[in-house]
């Protein structure tokens, strides 16, 4: 029998004996000479029916799905209602069946009743509190012999509570903690799990120095997010820690449990937008749960958290499809340390090669197809319009066809905003992969056949490569100056994890959709406020302890070739779709029929064997009316800033 079958037979057993125990218990408190030999003459006739009914009472409550190591209230909650329903069992039957019409009189009585309610909640309570607290006991005292770095924890009772339970439990390795400073003036002289709230977050120096002074000085410092909101004023404390050459981690993962708990090292993208939307785990676990995923350019910054969010959220199988090597090295070894269960492989391929992904797909025969595979750097496509052209255009048709031949539920397009009224070869190249994916979706809308092919727009996302944060912080690292193309240039910017899980919700989204959702075919990612670039960087400079103009200059470069200042969410004419969901917008489409788009890229075929930019550009032109007007669209005649929240928050 499975170790995990065993265990639950164990606890199957006890509760039953526990059940028998409880009733016998009753009868010797509450009776004694005669009576009690009465009732035990009884009791063999009424046990065995009572014991078999509670069992299925007990399964009914989910007492046997819990672990007992993690027993908590919901767990004694559900024992309580166990037991009152097995209370008012013996109360019906022994003063409604048996007292008037066979035994005469009561078998048990009230109090006896009231007796075996408060027994029965402590056989069944107790022993799973006191195994719950040995484990806790015996984990605590491991990771109290192995936690040699006294730890300073920032952030508010709730969350640094639940960081100290990890630390505890040994999920958070080597790390003990030894004070808490808070945002908060009302957490001021208290402790939490006996650990002593030291000061505020603005006292960080002064503590530090105190506790080495002591001989007891901090080796670590752990953020919890609500130590990094704009509130908590992290500019400030953080530039107080620089003298301390202190290790600082931030809380990547704060889920309802310790094993939940995920730390991660402090980067000054960490600082500069917070994610604002909740993500629904329980929504993407039903998604992909047993899924088989393919993720092309799963090497890349997108691609490769798309993968470790599909294998978290518990794809059975993944492929990543990398033209890079050292890329596809990376990921695929990521994946086998951070998600054992999942079946990852790893393949070179282009997206430009047809005759190579056509029968990959056709041979994985995937659930789900991501495709992030792209090329996203506006300058170098303006310059090399060619290759933007082969892998924007050409590689997606590939992996739609791909997707669609193998039999794939749900196809997602990584699209951008770009796209939004193109003014540079990235955005048009992507607008008509777009329109190609719509005009395979519309094929199996008509059918109903519950295939979904869609496309999901987003901007900046901090961290990527190619991406403004990177470029400015090894910028900082050199000692300036920073380059900043204008300084009315505004950006959305996302965290890379926020906009993966989001895209992974419109994907969930797609094939489940009321009438207005199937209908939606471009998925737009609610991307927050907008910043400008130049607070961006001033902001940037502070963080890591500079002022800007003094320390570290800036410097104004010029807009490149294919830029524009600001970036818009949605077409001026494209209609709206509602989708239910927190953080994701939708557009129905807009796109022409497939014979059409056929014979553009028969002509685009043509300009790139000819290495004609006219005729790819007049193609694109008719294809794309907005992109014919680009021009008129250029960084010279910017949208009021006054506009962009607006924008921001259409429906």
């Amino acid at each position: 029998m499975p170790k995990q079958n065993l265990k639950k037979t164990a606890v199957v057993i006890h509760d039953l004996v526990m059940t028998g125990l409880a009733i016998w218990l009753v009868f010797v408190v509450r009776f004694e000479g005669w009576q009690l030999d009465e009732h035990l003459r009884y009791l063999p006739r009424f046990l065995p029916f009572f014991v078999a009914y509670a069992g299925l009472v007990y399964w009914f409550f989910s007492l046997y799905r819990s672990k007992w190591r993690f027993a908590s209230l919901p767990d004694l909650s559900n024992i309580v209602k166990a037991v009152t329903v097995l209370t008012l069992t013996l109360l019906a039957v022994d003063y409604v069946l048996v007292a008037p019409n066979f035994y005469g009189g009561f078998y048990f009585g009230k109090i006896t009743i009231a007796l075996y309610w408060l027994v029965q909640n402590s056989l069944l309570g107790g022993p799973r509190l006191a195994y719950r607290y040995f484990k806790f006991a015996r984990s605590r005292s491991s990771a109290e012999r192995e936690a040699t770095l006294p730890t300073l924890i920032l952030g508010r009772g709730v969350e640094v509570e639940m960081v100290i339970r990890a630390m505890e439990a040994g999920t958070m390795r080597r790390l003990r903690p030894a004070g808490i400073l808070t945002p908060r003036t009302d957490d001021l002289g208290q402790s939490i799990r006996g650990v002593p709230v030291l000061g505020l977050l603005s006292d960080i120096e002064t503590i530090a120095a105190d506790a080495v002074e002591r001989g007891e000085g901090f080796r670590r410092i752990v953020a919890t997010p609500s130590a990094l909101l704009p509130e908590a004023q992290p500019e400030k404390w953080l530039a107080r820690t620089r003298k301390l050459a202190l290790p600082i981690s931030r809380i990547e993962a704060l889920g309802e449990g310790v094993r939940d708990t995920e730390v991660a090292p402090l980067e000054i993208e960490d600082l500069l937008v917070r994610s604002t939307v909740s993500i629904d785990r329980e929504r993407l676990g039903a998604f992909l749960k047993g899924k088989r995923v393919i993720v092309t350019g799963g090497g890349g910054s997108i691609g490769s958290e798309i993968c470790l969010r599909c294998a978290a959220f518990g794809a059975a199988e993944l492929l990543v499809v990398e033209s890079s090597e050292p890329a596809l090295f990376q990921i695929t070894e990521q994946l086998s340390f951070q998600a054992p269960e999942t079946a990852v492989a790893g393949v070179l391929a282009d997206v430009r090669d047809r005759e190579r992904i056509m029968p990959l797909f056709t041979a994985f025969r995937p659930d789900i197809v991501i495709h992030a595979a792209a090329l996203k750097h506006v300058p170098y496509l303006e310059a090399d319009w060619s290759e933007g052209i082969k892998t924007n255009i050409f590689g997606s048709v590939n992996v739609t066809d791909a997707a669609v031949a193998s039999g794939a539920k749900t196809f997602v397009l990584i699209s951008t905003d770009k796209a939004i009224e193109p003014v540079s070869m990235l955005g048009a190249t992507k607008r008509f992969a777009e329109m190609y994916a719509q005009s395979r979706d519309a094929e199996f809308v008509a059918a109903a056949s519950g295939v979904r092919l869609v496309a999901v727009r987003f901007g900046n996302v901090l961290g990527s490569v190619g991406s403004v944060v990177p470029k400015f912080k090894a910028q900082i690292a050199r000692g300036g100056p920073l380059t900043v193309t204008s300084p009315e240039m505004i950006r959305y910017f996302m965290t890379i994890r926020e906009a993966c899980d989001l895209v992974l919700t419109a994907a969930s989204h797609a094939p489940a959709g009321g009438p207005d959702a199937e209908r939606a075919a471009v998925y737009v990612l609610k991307m927050g406020q907008p910043m400008r670039i130049m607070d961006l960087a001033e902001r940037m400079i502070r963080l890591a302890g500079f002022e800007p103009g003094e320390d570290i200059e800036i410097i104004v470069s010029g807009v490149r070739p294919g830029e524009r200042l600001n970036e818009i969410l949605f077409a001026h004419d494209e209609p709206m779709a509602e989708t239910g969901l927190d953080g994701v917008m939708a557009a129905k489409p807009i796109f022409a029929g497939r014979a059409r788009i056929q014979g553009w890229l028969s002509r685009l075929e043509s300009a790139l064997k000819a290495d004609d930019r006219a005729a790819a550009n007049a193609v694109l032109d008719e294809a794309i009316p907005d992109f014919s007007r680009r021009e008129q669209s250029q960084p010279d005649a910017p949208e009021p800033l006054s506009s962009l929240p607006a924008a921001a928050s259409r429906p």
